[in-house]
């Protein structure tokens, strides 16, 4: 069963966009068959390059084989994460690091003030961080509760910081109404101040801290569209809304247990986590090449639920580069060991409606 695991997920030669892939094995194959196999991925993926590209791109393909099949070769049960060709694999790691992800995130969360967050925490969200993890339910998945929207693709615009906070505020105000409105996320890129970029990056915990100090209602996205740039502010006012009554956002490396509460007894979370290995993710539990010390982390994405009784104990994360990533937008990342730096910041809220 072992050799299995050195795959290169194909299907029709190729994975295809909604990543259900059939694994063949990759065994260092001629440059004619690497060459072939490109051709058809630059079919499937609708891929345009000139003739000076091609070479660029094809090269950077060949890497990117090599490297799907270093991280194949750590899995350790059919459950463990697989990895082949996605939309991304004609990119070397640093240019999707700078494409698709904040490269300086790690700053951001070195340089913000965390402290001002302790003093919008309720008193609800504090007695739920001290509350022990027995007696939790051993799966919790708020997608059930019909209070997670669809998945977003923020495309070209850096702004998952603004993804993941605004879809966390959609769920938490469904919560309420029993019915999820989509928000604006472009309001958030546009308007969001202290060190927050737009689509040139931002960090959750100063947004939420932004939100909470200035009163900020964030509009439906019918009210404010989204178009994936940064434009000068359009708020108008007096802004209807949902707004900020509360949040936490704390560093719980080592207290995944606060995590678990908090999703079981509360809602879905924010969370900064290192994704460069997602480059080539197609599904299953990440377990390994994830690296979460803090200078690694390079994205922010809401977490949705977990389950203790899988076999690969995980975190059910949606994601936001559309449902042709990872499981239909979604991935796992194992529980209790850190994973892709998933406590490095934890954000978690309550809003006014």
């Amino acid at each position: 069963m072992a050799t299995d695991w050195k795959t290169v997920a194909l299907t029709c030669g190729l994975i295809c966009l909604c990543f259900v892939a059939v694994p063949i094995r990759f065994d260092k194959p001629s440059s004619q068959s690497n060459l072939s196999l490109f051709k058809s991925y630059v079919h499937r993926f609708n891929k345009t390059y000139n003739a000076t590209e091609f070479e660029v791109r094809y090269a950077k393909f060949q890497e990117t084989l090599r490297f799907i099949d270093e991280l194949n070769g750590d899995r350790t049960s059919n459950d463990s994460a697989r990895y082949g060709l996605t939309e991304f694999s004609d990119m070397s790691r640093e240019e999707f690091l700078d494409r698709k992800l904040q490269k300086h995130l790690h700053k951001r969360l070195h340089s913000h003030n965390r402290h001002h967050s302790n003093k919008n925490e309720s008193s609800t969200i504090n007695h739920i961080k001290k509350r022990s993890v027995d007696g939790l339910p051993d799966v919790v998945d708020w997608r059930t509760k019909g209070v997670v929207g669809a998945v977003r693709n923020q495309k070209t615009c850096g702004a998952c910081w603004a993804f993941s906070t605004v879809g966390t505020i959609e769920s938490m105000a469904a919560m309420k109404t029993g019915t999820v409105e989509v928000l604006s996320v472009q309001e958030i890129i546009d308007c969001a101040g202290y060190g927050n970029l737009g689509c040139n990056g931002g960090d959750t915990c100063s947004l939420l801290y932004w939100l909470k100090q200035n009163n900020i209602a964030i509009e439906p996205e019918k009210q404010y569209p989204l178009n994936w740039k940064t434009n000068a502010c359009a708020l108008k006012g007096p802004e209807t809304g949902v707004r900020i009554a509360s949040y936490t956002c704390s560093s719980l490396v080592g207290r995944e247990d606060i995590m678990v509460s908090m999703l079981a007894n509360h809602g879905p979370i924010i969370v900064a986590v290192n994704a460069l290995t997602w480059q080539h993710y197609l599904g299953g539990v990440i377990q390994f090449h994830c690296d979460g010390s803090l200078d690694h982390i390079n994205h922010a994405v809401q977490i949705v639920g977990y389950d203790r009784t899988a076999a690969i104990p995980h975190y059910i994360v949606r994601n936001s580069w559309g449902t042709a990533f990872g499981d239909n937008g979604y991935l796992y990342l194992a529980m209790n060991s850190n994973m892709c730096g998933v406590g490095t910041e934890v954000a978690s809220l309550d809003v006014l409606l």
